[in-house]
């Protein structure tokens, strides 16, 4: 009879072979925004008057009445019913790392029997989750079970449509009772509107016709893809998203042959089931291809207005989820699911878009242009180097431990990229001379080189920094693939949003003494170039001559999430997060113990699913192939050969005895540090005790499973192996 496993090969080996589903392409002109509530259906839904003033309110960011708010219910009812709806949804992202939703139909009972169908204002502004149960980092109490979700305007509604239905969800953040933010959209909202502030005063200095910036983001999904009878026969892959056991395949991306090479036919039937998806619900998936590792792939969006992208990143992991599953995959949005491959990340593309369609962070073809240009792209350097320690915390969790710097991504140092031709530039500013006089702006360009109009290809990239520059924006490369992009980036924007406010007041005070604008703020920008220097490293991330120049460059290398936290909770953190109204202290130190409790969780599940992977899956299977073996032995010494006949079989039988017996003891000690470790009060230290005296035992263990796998034979073996999971045909 077949055991699991070798019944989970044979099943995902039949789909493989026997797959019939046919997915055709849309066109994207046809089917995009088909299924959000767009500018353009608020245009056909609503009164002239009603959606001219939605529109201005949106642009604008100001508070919606509830008399436009009862307009716009109605037209939104109204759609949602005529596309199928029959439910509606607020649709947040608690602290959890998820989205979450709690569905109400629009179905009500009428007084005479009959039923009517009903939402309103009330209905689409403000609805009263129970927080009891979401993270809140002692925020409340537990009997305080009252939490706000309120409408987010800036991010259209849409319809989430499934086999079972279809649901109106309405995009929106999530607020405790008391008024703290519970959720990541509402600090990100906060730190969007500071930028917005900040880089707009600053851009007035060279034009008076820039009245908002926009942050711009363009995130890259990286993913891995299994098949679902295989990853059903996997407890660790289910239950923690990794393999915790296996042995690497003896073919795995050594070969460099997956990289971009063609798309296995099964998996590009799934692309273009999602993208046709993704595209309903206005995700603008551009491009699609394999990724390094066996299995491996990635999606990628165009650019957009930074709280809609992160929007859609979220619902795009979920639908990712749920389109795979109709092509019997998994998908995989662990940053390390097997080890001796590459992980995944998700690289967040950021930049900064007037309302005047300028990209701040792309040189002009005029003087003044180049000024602009380099007194954001100098600002955004120095706020890395002030604040780097901020942004390693943003991206720093029990999952991408396992990848930052593990010669496949960026190292927990963190440092910034230019490439050789801004690099020289920005040395040329900090040298040259400039006169201390000038007669009017236009002569002041004595001594500040030409920028070139850079193109996308004119700086090269540099997959080894966190965090790179790569012609028009920034590109921070850290960010793990299974997080939401909104804490990393709600730091970044704060970080800078400080930093130009901090170079606004440093300018304004040389033109108060009467030094000429462009002059003042090139001697600033001259300063910040000189200060940040140390940040800017055109080298190898990996190698562990920069692990020694960065720490005599005074850069922190923090490779422990615990540790990286901590900054969180520094006076210099609080003050910048309370003066831009971004976290108030106490929403702070939620956070903090959110994470911290978050980190030591996964690593006590992970603790607790080798113990029981080891004990009730491994070791029996590898004793039952020790007895075959000892009989074997026996049978070929009754037979009356010599010892050297079965020397071999006897070797494999002390080996697997030696084996299990380190992983059962290992287990064990492992079982009782855990213990250990539940009985610390303090949560810092419970994670950082997971962290240092718990997790090292994975890798011991791992290391015998492995040897054992090695030697038990193939058909005994209970888990599917990795070079089973890693190559779909």
């Amino acid at each position: 009879m077949l055991n699991s496993r070798l019944a989970a090969v044979e099943t995902a080996s039949k789909h493989m072979f026997n797959e019939t589903t046919e997915v055709n392409a849309e066109r994207a002109i046809h089917i995009f925004n088909k299924n959000v509530f767009s500018i353009s259906k608020m245009r056909d839904y609503l009164p002239k008057p009603t959606f001219v003033e939605l529109k201005s309110a949106i642009d604008e960011g100001r508070q919606i009445s509830r008399e436009l708010a009862d307009f716009i219910a109605q037209a939104m009812k109204t759609w949602a019913l005529e596309n199928g709806a029959t439910h509606y949804t607020h649709w947040f992202q608690p602290l959890t790392g998820s989205t979450a939703e709690k569905h109400d139909a629009f179905f009500e009972p009428d007084s005479d029997g009959s039923a009517i169908e009903k939402f309103n204002a009330d209905a689409l502004v403000q609805q009263e989750p129970d927080a009891s149960s979401f993270p809140n980092g002692g925020i409340r109490n537990t009997f305080e079970a009252r939490g706000y979700t309120a409408w987010d305007p800036s991010s259209p509604a849409f319809i989430f449509e499934t086999g079972a239905g279809k649901t109106l969800c309405i995009p929106t953040v999530f607020v405790s009772y008391t008024g703290e933010s519970l959720d990541y959209k509402a600090p990100l909202l906060k730190a969007i509107a500071s930028i917005d502030k900040a880089a707009t005063d600053v851009a007035q200095y060279f034009d008076k016709a820039v009245t908002k910036v926009n942050a711009s983001l363009g995130i890259e999904q990286e993913y891995f893809l299994v098949d679902l009878a295989l990853y059903n026969a996997r407890p660790d892959l289910q239950l923690t998203g990794r393999t915790l056991f296996g042995h690497m395949s003896a073919k795995g991306q050594q070969l460099e042959d997956h990289y971009f090479g063609a798309i296995p036919e099964r998996v590009l039937a799934y692309m273009v089931d999602l993208e046709n998806e993704a595209l309903k619900l206005g995700i603008p998936l551009k491009t699609r291809h394999n990724e390094v590792a066996p299995s491996q792939f990635e999606c990628a969006p165009m650019f957009e207005e930074i709280n809609l992208a992160i929007d859609h990143n979220q619902l795009l992991m979920n639908l990712m989820e749920q389109v795979a599953i109709r092509h019997s995959f998994k998908v995989l949005l662990h940053e390390k699911p097997y080890s001796g491959v590459n992980g995944s990340g998700k690289h967040n593309n950021w930049s900064l878009i007037t309302n005047t369609g300028v990209n701040l962070l792309s040189p002009g073809k005029t003087p003044k242009n180049n000024l602009m240009f380099l007194t954001f792209f100098v600002n955004t350097i120095k706020a890395v180097f002030e604040h780097a320690d901020l942004l390693r915390a943003s991206i720093a969790s029990h999952s991408n431990d396992h990848r930052l710097g593990a010669n496949e991504a960026p190292p927990a140092i963190i440092s910034i990229f230019l490439g050789s031709q801004l690099d020289e530039i920005l040395e040329e500013v900090e040298s040259a001379r400039v006169a201390k006089k000038v007669k009017a702006d236009a002569n002041l360009w004595h001594g500040i080189p030409k920028i070139p109009d850079l193109k996308l290809d004119n700086t090269d990239r540099n997959r080894t920094s966190p965090f790179a520059f790569t012609g028009n924006k920034f590109e921070f490369r850290a960010v793990g693939s299974s997080a939401n992009s909104a804490l990393p980036m709600t730091i970044l924007n704060a970080i800078v949003a400080t930093q130009l406010i901090e170079f606004k007041n440093e300018v304004d005070k040389q033109i108060k003494k009467g030094t000429k604008k462009d002059l003042a703020i090139l001697n600033v920008v001259r300063k910040y170039i000189k200060d940040s220097k140390a940040i800017r490293f055109e080298g190898n991330g990996y190698s562990e001559e920069w692990e020694i120049e960065a720490g005599t460059r005074g850069l922190s290398n923090i490779k422990s999430t615990p540790k990286a936290l901590d900054v969180y909770v520094k006076p210099e953190s609080l003050e910048l997060f309370e003066t831009l109204g971004i976290f108030s202290r106490r929403e702070s130190e939620a956070r903090h113990e959110i994470l911290l409790e978050n980190f030591f969780k996964k690593l006590q599940i992970e603790a607790r699913v080798i113990g029981d992977v080891v004990t009730s899956q491994i070791a029996p299977a590898c004793i039952v192939y020790q007895n075959q073996l000892i009989e074997n032995v026996k049978g070929l010494k009754d037979l009356g050969l010599n010892k050297e006949a079965y020397s071999s079989q006897l070797n494999y039988i002390e080996r697997i005895s030696k084996h299990v017996n380190l992983i059962l003891e290992l287990a064990e000690e492992m079982r009782q540090a855990r213990k250990k470790a539940n009985t610390i009060d303090d949560i810092r230290e419970k994670a950082i005790a997971y962290d240092e005296v718990v997790k090292p035992f994975f890798d011991e263990i791992r290391y015998n499973v492995n040897k054992l796998e090695k030697i038990v034979d193939d058909a005994k073996w209970p888990l599917p192996k990795l070079r089973e999971l890693l190559f779909i045909h």
